[in-house]
């Protein structure tokens, strides 16, 4: 699995990685009930880690200074936007949590443009997030909206680590290490809300699926594209995760898209699309 992930060409690994999410997403709304949203991060991220660690092996004794000093906070903040999110989307329906954490990726991509052309990329992408959240309904839950802009803001800090930590450490090697700290970080807060204690061999099995398909899986292919793309065309890309939340929904949970709805997935997927054509080389 390791060989064929690293050779995976940047854009089809970001492809990839968004559509692992979003299932993995529909396992986890599930788990919510039994193991709680800390509990259920503490499950995807300690597996996760498991994982990659048995994957990569990386030599912990290896690694140096400067990029201890640059995996530590990319790992906490990846483990902080993962726990942060489950904690909004078990208050707001998973497609406006996702739309609003995209704010994080998308200032990213604002304050990382140089030309004209990338700012209709980015006009393209915000008009498609301002579609598809559900601005005009009632009874949203404000912390769930607060949890999901805070979520967004470890997304980006994520994004500008992840970018820096690709080029000075094997990706492998990175994601692994980092995966150790968003597990120290998340897995007492699954301790202390007791879910875990509710836990039965298919719960785990349906932790290592979820391990495997939002963790393990896309955050590889994330920081194999983090290593080649600039953080700006990374970004606009990650648009896409609006619309992949909205297509899945509409597929596993059987929520039928509105006009408007469909012309925000067609903002983001053009968006994307013109990022990645009028990248500079």
């Amino acid at each position: 699995m390791k060989n064929k992930l690293i050779n995976i060409p940047p854009l089809p690994a970001i492809i990839l990685a968004i559509l692992s999410v979003q299932c993995g997403a529909a396992i986890a709304k599930s788990l919510f009930p039994v193991i709680g949203a800390a509990g259920t991060a503490s499950l995807r991220i300690g597996i996760s880690a498991i994982i990659l660690f048995l994957v990569y092996r990386p030599n912990l004794r290896m690694i140096t200074p400067p990029q201890w000093k640059l995996v530590i906070p990319y790992g906490l903040s990846l483990g902080a936007m993962n726990l942060i999110f489950y904690l909004a989307i078990e208050r707001i329906p998973v497609g406006l949590g996702v739309t609003l954490e995209f704010v994080g990726p998308l200032l990213v991509a604002v304050f990382g443009s140089k030309r004209l052309v990338d700012y209709l990329w980015i006009l393209l992408a915000a008009i498609g997030i301002a579609l598809i959240a559900p601005w005009s309904s009632d009874g949203i839950d404000l912390v769930g909206v607060l949890f999901a802009l805070l979520a967004g803001a470890f997304w980006a800090t994520y994004i500008v680590l992840g970018g820096k930590v690709s080029r000075v450490m094997k990706d492998g090697d990175a994601v692994s290490t980092g995966m150790l700290f968003a597990s120290i970080l998340i897995v007492p807060f699954g301790i202390m809300e007791n879910g875990l204690s509710n836990l039965t061999p298919s719960l785990l099995g349906m932790g290592v699926a979820l391990a495997l398909l939002s963790s393990a899986i896309p955050f590889t292919l994330e920081m194999k594209a983090l290593g080649q793309l600039p953080p700006r065309t990374f970004s606009i890309l990650m648009s896409l995760e609006p619309a992949a939340a909205s297509i899945c929904a509409f597929f596993f949970l059987q929520e039928h898209l509105t006009f408007s709805q469909i012309l925000a997935v067609a903002f983001v997927v053009i968006a994307s699309a013109g990022s990645t054509m009028t990248a500079k080389k």
